[in-house]
């Protein structure tokens, strides 16, 4: 299975990024919602380790599950993940991160991709599984390239989000609460490699173009649309990218324009407006 390969070699980009970080550098809050390098890493081996648990040890994933859910409201997510990881931080999350991830991706990528597992939704195919634990280290990973300045080295492998992207069109419109229109917008789009990838049926009039990275920006929220150079055309396409989420929980929105970007840069929007004026 190549995407348990993909989210592996994923992980490992981010981890050649931060391991040489000292305590005070992996304190520091990135642009998603303040979080530090530190909650971000926790995040994703909580995560990581109750996928993983969902496959070998189905009774301690849906405790471990059922913790982590409980009183969410009122403590918030990454005070959960925190409690029951123990105030694992630093160099020794980097470590127990590092060393999940590797030990998954080498068992994963064995498996039948339809093998069912349990998940806090739906029960989900290992496929899916991974593919959601690959986005995921993508989408934060991008918070920690843009506190560093650092412009990440984009691979095929985002395919695997594209196609996130992709499947959960109805998901999107259907956490919003407004109606999935009948048919999506054509797709066509750019990879890292200069590859063309379509998808949807060919249309005049809703139709989006360009960057893979940028389209994946936008499903995953990491990026408002009008940071981006996408080519968005007609009503239904539009608000899709108004309102795009490729990931489970309650309805969420995109940030701000221009309220993320790599540090040192400024966003495409902020550009245009100045050649504008």
């Amino acid at each position: 299975m190549q995407e348990a390969i993909d989210f592996r070699d994923e992980s490992e980009a981010l981890y050649a990024l931060i391991a040489d970080l000292g305590p005070a550098d992996l304190d520091a809050a990135t642009g998603f919602k303040g979080w530090t390098i530190n909650d971000i890493v926790r995040h994703l081996h909580f995560w990581n380790r109750a996928a993983d648990l969902s496959l070998t040890d189905e009774a301690g994933f849906l405790q471990l599950a059922g913790e982590a859910m409980r009183g969410l409201e009122k403590v918030g997510i990454r005070a959960r993940e925190t409690a029951l990881l123990g105030e694992l931080s630093g160099p020794a999350l980097l470590k127990a991160w590092r060393a999940r991830y590797v030990d998954m991706g080498a068992r994963w990528s064995a498996l039948d991709p339809k093998q069912r597992v349990k998940w806090v939704g739906p029960d989900m195919s290992v496929r899916s599984s991974i593919t959601a634990r690959h986005m995921e280290t993508w989408a934060h990973g991008l918070a920690v390239f843009d506190l560093l300045g650092v412009e990440r080295e984009e691979h095929d492998r985002i395919r695997n989000i594209v196609v996130l992207g992709v499947n959960t069109f109805g998901w999107t419109h259907k956490v919003q609460g407004v109606e999935t229109p009948a048919s999506m917008p054509r797709l066509r789009l750019r990879a890292p490699s200069g590859a063309i990838w379509e998808f949807g049926e060919p249309s005049a009039d809703e139709h989006i173009e360009g960057s893979a990275v940028e389209f994946c920006q936008v499903v995953t929220q990491t990026r408002n649309i009008a940071d981006t150079s996408l080519a968005v055309k007609g009503a239904v396409a539009t608000r899709w990218m108004a309102i795009a989420q490729c990931f489970a929980g309650p309805p969420e929105r995109p940030p701000a324009p221009g309220a993320r970007h790599r540090a040192g840069s400024r966003p495409p929007a902020e550009r245009r407006s100045d050649a504008n004026g």
